[in-house]
């Protein structure tokens, strides 16, 4: 059968595809030395802006300064050339892959009891224009499902906690919605008799009616910048802008900060393309990570090595607690180069530009001509392309980890 290459596109909705039909081998995976390496006598240079730590906008020369820090760091192509293939090369060699150190990842690990943490959005699901449309692929599903059979798993999110299950709908695991703030645990009861079977935990619940109150305000006032979203995440708020257009970001942000005058117990920072709202707590997905390894058993214990996979500035919290406590890795998921305070790093899930069935078109129950008419409609195109987003990285080391340990398992049950 001779392959077809066809590219949908759909202006409306972003999508461009490209359809290749045959058949594929599944990656095969190399292995390197256990530090993120840096060559002898280079030094690590990035050319690149920091990003401000906390949006806490103050006029208007503060607000531009945000405004082209958020034009920087959130580029709509990716740029080839000199200077920024040697950015990301020197960045590489700082944050090597964590498939190729899989093998050394593993060795750390040895004797240890392995407890996952997964961000979700950027991470499990791919960034999309609709943040009520991050739906999980069921490939990565079952990946989910299988990885928490061998490793205590939580999932730590912004979204709210009921919310982010709704996506998952995997009762096995841990939850921490609201960047940590909303803790429970898995529904299932855990298998891990160090845990705690009732894990339940609400930071800053007497914030809760303030939240209500200033959702409903920013839902008014920003029913004039067309493409603003404002998501009610229960302990926390975010007011996502991906679909504002560029010139208005600086219009929004201002009515952001004119509505949170008024409440100082509030504060205000950003993540990608979207502004959130949070309580002034202590309280972030580092100290989540913290709680939950207390609920398991783990708080003062050398044989937990906890694995954070995230790709938002809030997941760094949990990658400097990994650092302090020097136990585990942070893994950032990103396709750019970043501050960051992760050891390792995985490409981020993007949308699929090839592909690639593992079957036959006729083993599928519509043919080509028909999905492509089907991709004309935007709404519909949302939701097909979304079945085929694909994660090759952060799937792919996922999958490793089950791997590797039911041989283990299959091992140990020979001696």
């Amino acid at each position: 059968m001779t392959n077809q290459n066809v590219v949908v596109a759909d202006t409306n909705s972003g999508i461009n595809l490209a359809i290749t039909v045959h058949v594929t081998n599944s990656t095969i995976f190399t292995t390197a030395a256990q530090k993120p390496p840096v060559a002898p006598g280079r030094h690590i240079t990035i050319s690149r802006k920091k990003l401000l730590k906390n949006l806490e906008i103050s006029g208007g020369a503060r607000l531009n300064a945000w405004v082209n820090s958020k034009r920087t760091s959130s580029p709509t192509h990716v740029k080839s050339t000199p200077s920024v293939n040697d950015d990301q090369s020197s960045w590489i060699l700082h944050h090597p892959s964590a498939l190729e150190m899989f093998e050394q990842i593993i060795d750390a690990s040895k004797g240890k009891q392995i407890v996952m943490f997964l961000d979700y959005d950027g991470t499990l699901s791919p960034i999309v224009d609709d943040p009520d449309r991050a739906f999980m692929s069921k490939q990565m599903r079952a990946t989910v499902r299988k990885l928490a059979r061998f490793f205590p798993t939580a999932i730590v999110s912004g979204r709210c906690r009921d919310k982010v299950y709704n996506f998952v709908r995997l009762a096995e695991l841990y939850y921490a919605g609201s960047h940590g703030m909303d803790i429970k645990g898995p529904a299932k009861g855990s298998k891990y008799k160090k845990g705690s079977e009732g894990v339940v935990f609400q930071a800053g619940s007497e914030f809760l009616p303030m939240i209500d109150e200033v959702y409903k305000e920013l839902v008014e006032k920003t029913k004039t910048t067309p493409g603003a979203k404002v998501e009610n995440n229960k302990f926390c708020l975010s007011v996502h802008y991906r679909c504002v257009d560029e010139k208005k970001w600086s219009g929004l942000a201002q009515v952001v900060k004119s509505v949170l005058k008024e409440y100082p117990k509030l504060r205000l920072t950003h993540g990608r393309k979207v502004l959130e709202i949070r309580p002034t707590i202590k309280w972030d997905k580092g100290k989540a990570l913290e709680f939950l390894l207390e609920s398991l058993g783990f708080a003062n214990c050398t044989d937990v090595f906890p694995v954070y996979i995230g790709d938002d500035r809030t997941d760094e919290d949990a990658f400097k607690v990994l650092r302090e406590r020097g136990q585990g890795f942070g893994i950032l998921v990103s396709k750019f180069p970043k501050d960051t305070s992760a050891s390792y790093s995985l490409q981020e899930p993007t949308q699929a530009s090839s592909i690639q069935y593992m079957h036959n078109c006729s083993n599928l129950s519509i043919s080509l001509s028909v999905c492509f008419s089907l991709l004309s409609n935007a709404l519909l195109a949302s939701h097909i392309a979304n079945e085929f987003w694909i994660f090759p990285q952060v799937m792919d080391f996922l999958q490793r980890l089950v791997q590797w340990k039911r041989l283990a398992f299959q091992g140990q049950s020979r001696v």
